[in-house]
C-alpha cells in the first residue's frame, strides 16, 4: 500500500496490488520516484504500524486510526480488483474492526488496533532481516535501489532502513505512553461521549465530544503517513 501511494505523489500509475501468500505482496506500477517508492514499502509499514501502536494506547484514537485504516481498505480494494487474497483478507479485517468497537465499549477494539501496529512492525523488522541481511530471496527492494543508485551494496541499505523501523517501533511506544495517559475508567468515559457503540445507553442523545489534541495529531499523522508510507 506504501508503495501506491507514493507512487501516486510521485506521479506514477499504478496498475494492481497484489497480495502472495509467500511474496507478502507486489505494486506494479509505472514512473514515479524509485528512490522513494522502493524503500516505502518498509518504512511506510513500519511508520503506520509505529502510528498505530501510539493510537492503541487511547479507546478513541484507536476509533479514528480504524476510520482512516477503513479509507485505505478502500482505496486498496480499489487497486486490487481481480485480487481475491486481497479482498479476502481485507474484509476479514474489516469485519474484526466491525466487531471489536462492539466489544466493552470499544476497548477491544483498542488492543486490536495495538495488534495490528505491533505486528506490523515487527513483520517489517524480520522481513528486512530476511530479504536483506539474510538474502533468502534473490530480489528485494533494497537490492535494485543499490543497482539504481551504487553507493552501497543491499546488505548496508538493509541495516539502514532497519535501523529506521526500530526507531518507529521506539517512538510509537514512547508517544503513546506520553500523549495518552488517561486510565481505563476515564477511556471508558471519554468513549462514551465520541462516536459511541449504536444502541448503547450513552448513544442515545448522539452527542459526539471533541477530540483531545494528542487524538487529531496522532490521526492527522497517520492519514499523512498512511499517504506518505516514508518521512
Amino acid at each position: 500500500m506504501s508503495h501506491a501511494f507514493v507512487g501516486l505523489l510521485t506521479c506514477a500509475r499504478i496498475y494492481s496490488i497484489e497480495l502472495d501468500p509467500d511474496e507478502g505482496g507486489s505494486t506494479r506500477m509505472k514512473g514515479g520516484i524509485p528512490c522513494l517508492t522502493l524503500p516505502a514499502g518498509y518504512l511506510g509499514s513500519s511508520f503506520i504500524g509505529a502510528c498505530l501502536i501510539a493510537c492503541g494506547f487511547n479507546t478513541n484514537a484507536s476509533k479514528v486510526a480504524s476510520l482512516v485504516l477503513a479509507v485505505f481498505f478502500l482505496f486498496t480494494l480499489w487497486w486490487a480488483r481481480r485480487n481475491w487474497l486481497t479482498w479476502l483478507l481485507i474484509l476479514g479485517m474489516s469485519g474484526l474492526i466491525v466487531m471489536f468497537w462492539f466489544v466493552a465499549d470499544s476497548i477491544a477494539l483498542r488492543y486490536f488496533v495495538l495488534f495490528i501496529g505491533v505486528m506490523s512492525c515487527m513483520y517489517v523488522l524480520w522481513d528486512v532481516v530476511d530479504d536483506t541481511l539474510a538474502r533468502k530471496v534473490n530480489t528485494s527492494d533494497a537490492s535494485v535501489f543499490a543497482e539504481r543508485y551504487g553507493c552501497c551494496p543491499s546488505r548496508v541499505w538493509g541495516f539502514v532502513w532497519l535501523v529506521v523501523a526500530f526507531i518507529f517501533f521506539g517512538l510509537g511506544i514512547l508517544v503513546g505512553l506520553v500523549a495518552f495517559k488517561q486510565n481505563v475508567e476515564q477511556q471508558k468515559a471519554d468513549s462514551a461521549r465520541f462516536l459511541p457503540v449504536p444502541g448503547s445507553k450513552s448513544s442515545g442523545g448522539m452527542t459526539l465530544a471533541s477530540p483531545s489534541p494528542a487524538m487529531l495529531v496522532w490521526a492527522v499523522t497517520l492519514a499523512f503517513g498512511s499517504a506518505f508510507g516514508l518521512l
